[in-house]
């Protein structure tokens, strides 16, 4: 059974950040933590903290640290939307967020998107308002285990703005 969701927490973003990374709406956990990629088990922050050689960030502040100190904002495409448990392909009636918000108050030189459904979406809410293209990144979820650990690291590495 869906249920309707909203995004109940802020985008994560500073005035000097040039990275954006989308993912498509917080899971339960993240819901739950009112931050983002919450899960104990998804692996969004070890593969951050891997390809920037910091400890791995375990409270939300830490959290907060990290991404501001490399110019990381942190938000979803959808702002509410249909959805069973956690599973994006069972996403309907969308509702995006207003990625402009982020867009007027930071100077952002990369949109990635985080998994395939961020991405689709993003190309069919949000693209036609940024008109900048996303990068896709591989889902960083539990459900998604077919991609390892070594592979995310290789695919992320693309945020690192040199």
């Amino acid at each position: 059974m869906r249920n309707l969701v909203y995004h109940e927490f802020p985008p994560e973003y500073h005035k000097n950040d040039t990275v954006l990374i989308l993912g498509s709406i917080p899971s339960p956990k993240s819901r739950e933590e009112q931050f983002y990629y919450a899960h104990p088990q998804n692996r969004f922050w070890r593969v951050l903290a891997e390809i920037f050689k910091e400890k791995l960030p375990s409270t939300i502040e830490e959290k907060k640290e990290f991404l501001k100190k490399y110019h990381i904002a942190l938000w979803d495409v959808i702002y509410s939307c249909e959805i069973e448990k956690a599973s994006d392909t069972s996403i309907k009636n969308v509702t995006p967020n207003n990625i402009n918000l982020i867009l007027e108050k930071c100077p952002i030189e990369k949109i990635f998107t985080v998994g395939k459904t961020a991405t689709k979406l993003y190309k069919k809410y949000c693209y036609p308002n940024t008109k900048i293209e996303s990068i896709y990144l591989p889902s960083t979820s539990p459900a998604n285990c077919a991609i390892k650990m070594e592979q995310l690291i290789k695919e992320f590495e693309k945020i690192i703005t040199k």
